[in-house]
């Protein structure tokens, strides 16, 4: 991961809307969730839900699986936890602290 890519997934989890769906979505593990369920958890419009999951699938923080009718949805964990590494890879390399 570099710097651009680190930015992208911020800038996608910028809003409280994206922020609140991945975590329900990461909440969920491999289990995912149907739009419909995730739009009635989270009170948002079908239409604005749509909106926000196109962002983050863009920056492909989420993937969908479609079963039928409806539209499963999964957090992308292996992103979130290689954003997660970028960010804490240096801590502390310049100091005596121990890092947590």
């Amino acid at each position: 991961m570099n710097i651009e890519q680190a930015s992208q997934l911020f800038e996608s989890l910028s809003s409280p809307s994206r922020l609140a769906i991945f975590q329900a979505l990461s909440a969920m593990g491999t289990q995912g969730m149907i739009a419909g369920d995730l739009a009635k958890q989270l009170n948002l419009a079908p239409n604005l839900l749509s909106f926000h999951l196109k962002s983050l699938q863009h920056t492909g923080l989420i993937r969908s699986q479609q079963e039928g009718r409806f539209v499963r949805y999964y957090a992308n964990l292996t992103s979130m936890i290689t954003l997660t590494h970028y960010l804490t890879q240096n801590c502390c390399i310049h100091s005596q602290e121990q890092c947590c």
